[in-house]
């Protein structure tokens, strides 16, 4: 799973736990580890959710501005799916 450059420092000091992905299907699975600095990402929770969900306190506990400030990055490929991804950081793998 992969970050923007200016998500990953928060992300690996435990300040943002959560992601919005647009995707055609899951790319994670809960328990999943995925590299992230020196540690890993670990998928708690994954779950489809509307459009109409993502709200701006959601936006803001990813990490963005806005709503639309996370729609700009969050949508990977062709994808027309919403998962919210949940996620703690291990230090190390």
């Amino acid at each position: 799973m992969m970050f923007t450059k200016r998500l990953r420092e928060p992300v690996m000091r435990g300040k943002i736990t959560c992601s919005v992905r647009i995707w055609q299907k899951p790319h994670v699975k809960v328990g999943g580890r995925y590299p992230l600095g020196a540690g890993a990402i670990e998928v708690t929770a994954i779950r489809e959710i509307g459009f109409s969900d993502i709200t701006p306190e959601l936006a803001r506990r990813s990490g963005f501005q806005g709503v639309v400030d996370l729609l700009k990055v969050a949508k990977h490929g062709p994808g027309e799916r919403v998962y919210l991804v949940e996620f703690e950081y291990h230090s190390e793998l």
